[in-house]
């Protein structure tokens, strides 16, 4: 089919399989060494020559530039379908869409974000035209800034390659240097050397795959390299809320009053044996209506916080310009609102990065066929501001949900001065898909590439207090409705990675667009075939 060989087409295939495999759930983080070499070797072997003679000798060649988007254009179908699967279960429950609509609206995400698996193999079959080296040696560089290219202009930079390895501690630590990135560049290197030894000469092939395995071993050894334990100073207790999504007409004022009363006497009782006093109290987001303008929730939080005598984030709806002039519309936020011990509502971080077909309907106009989908989506307004708010000694770097996975976005809080990170999130849209452990492992490499503290309180779990090194330090089961009582510590250092952002994957950018242009620079007595 389009004149590729099938073994290049089923190499594509196994390649998105491992790629799925190697993010939880279920987590078979060692394949990552070998998950993008399938798709490598398919595209330097995807065609017979076209020459008779050359034929005979069953020499595969390099995909055409085509051929090569095909290919990496079908892997990533097969993958973002295989690891993104939670999107049409949250539609359908969640959206009010009809299976048909919601599997429509899943494929057309996958045939989108697919672009990106299909452009890293346009352009490595474009330097493969130069030779096979140039495509092997450039190809880790090109990925990167393929993850950089989504994560700038698409917004979705869901299971970066280099989370797999957020467990292995020495390996990780690299990102606080780099950001992930650096960590999906050493993946790929030992991914490219493992493609290599199945392109090259056969007297060349066991040296090199046997290289490539050491590596990929002596690398993966780091997992289980302990980290050395850090020294806390700070409690905080998270509240884990486990609410149930509810349309708006079941929210009844007994229910709403039950809720909040169960919830504030769960945030003033820890559990039994614990005697420190926390400095801090976290609600997640939450589905229920907690809307700040609202005098039944202020005051309860109010009172919360000066019964408990402690810092409290709550996550909430904020409310904007209620009751004013046309002139001045209503706006509506995604906030967490910070009350003082005196019960003063003292600050509010609304949220900058909205959730797009959850928070915001992006081409309303071009979506009006998924009627529930458009009643469904909430239209908030965005926030402006990234500052850390001030809560007594401490600057808490706040961030909500989905804003966890931009790597860029989350190391401003700790550039700004924010000495510990707190995420707030609801997970529960994911039901049981494995979307919410794919979130907690994105959010654990923030801690790690910015050496900080991460409080993540979530609605049904995973609620975790999370060192800077990504280990989770404690944390609560899915699904109960519960306190955890954690420890934690301020930390004022900047990491390299928090000074100077996504330096590398734009270097990787810089030098991939380099090879491009080297690739399109004729070669003097050479055939490109």
């Amino acid at each position: 089919m389009f004149g590729i060989e099938r073994s290049a087409w089923l190499l594509a295939i196994l390649s998105a399989v491992l790629q799925v495999l190697i993010f939880p759930l279920p987590n078979l983080y060692v394949l990552s060494w070998i998950a993008i070499a399938p798709l490598m070797v398919a595209l330097l072997r995807a065609r017979l020559p076209e020459t008779l003679q050359l034929q005979s000798d069953r020499k595969l060649l390099p995909a055409r530039p085509l051929q090569g988007f095909l290919l990496g254009y079908a892997c990533g179908i097969l993958w973002y379908g295989g690891n993104c699967y939670w999107v049409l279960s949250t539609m359908q429950q969640y959206g009010g869409i009809g299976t048909l609509g919601a599997t429509g609206l899943l494929a057309l995400f996958c045939l989108y974000l697919a672009l990106y698996h299909g452009a890293f193999g346009l352009i490595i079959s474009l330097l493969a035209k130069r030779s096979l080296r140039t495509a092997l040696v450039f190809s880790p560089f090109v990925w990167v800034a393929v993850e950089l290219t989504r994560t700038r202009i698409s917004g979705f930079p869901w299971d970066l390659l280099g989370i797999t390895q957020v467990d292995n501690i020495p390996l990780a630590k690299i990102a606080s240097f780099t950001g992930g990135y650096g960590v999906s560049l050493e993946i790929m290197i030992v991914n490219a050397a493992f493609a290599a030894a199945f392109v090259i000469r056969r007297s060349r092939r066991k040296p090199l795959l046997l290289a490539a395995l050491i590596a990929a071993c002596l690398l993966q050894l780091g997992r289980w390299i302990p980290a050395p334990p850090l020294l806390t100073d700070q409690t905080v207790l998270l509240v884990q809320e486990n609410i149930p999504v509810l349309d708006s007409s079941n929210w009844t004022k007994e229910r709403f009053e039950d809720t909040l009363a169960d919830l504030t006497q769960i945030s003033s009782n820890p559990p039994t044996g614990e005697k420190r006093h926390p400095d801090l109290i976290v609600w997640p987001e939450s589905p229920a209506p907690f809307y700040s303008g609202d005098p039944l929730f202020r005051s309860g939080i109010s009172h919360l916080a000066s019964t408990a005598q402690a810092w409290v984030v709550a996550g909430n709806i904020g409310v904007q310009n209620a009751s004013v002039s046309p002139e001045q519309p209503t706006q509506i936020f995604n906030s967490a609102a910070l009350i003082s011990p005196s019960g003063d509502w003292d600050g509010r971080y609304d949220k900058v990065h909205l959730v797009p077909f959850g928070e915001y309907l992006p081409f309303k106009n071009w979506l009006s066929f998924a009627g529930g989908l458009t009643k469904e989506v909430g239209d908030f307004s965005r926030g402006t501001s990234r500052a850390p708010l001030q809560a007594g000694k401490q600057k808490l770097g706040i961030f909500i949900c989905y804003e966890s996975i931009f790597p860029d976005e989350v190391r401003r809080f700790a550039k700004d001065g924010a000495q510990v990170f707190v995420n707030i999130s609801n997970d529960g849209w994911y039901g049981d898909s494995g979307a919410y452990a794919q979130h907690l492992k994105q959010a654990r490499m923030r801690a790690i590439e910015n050496a900080r503290w991460l409080l993540r309180d979530t609605n049904t779990g995973v609620t975790a207090s999370i060192d800077p090194y990504g280990r989770i330090v404690a944390s609560l089961p899915r699904k109960t409705r519960a306190a955890l009582v954690a420890p934690y510590a301020l930390e004022s250092g900047t990491t390299f990675y928090t000074r100077y952002g996504d330096w590398l994957a734009y270097g990787c950018a810089i030098i991939s667009m380099g090879a491009i242009s080297l690739s399109l620079t004729p070669v003097k007595g050479r055939r490109t075939g």
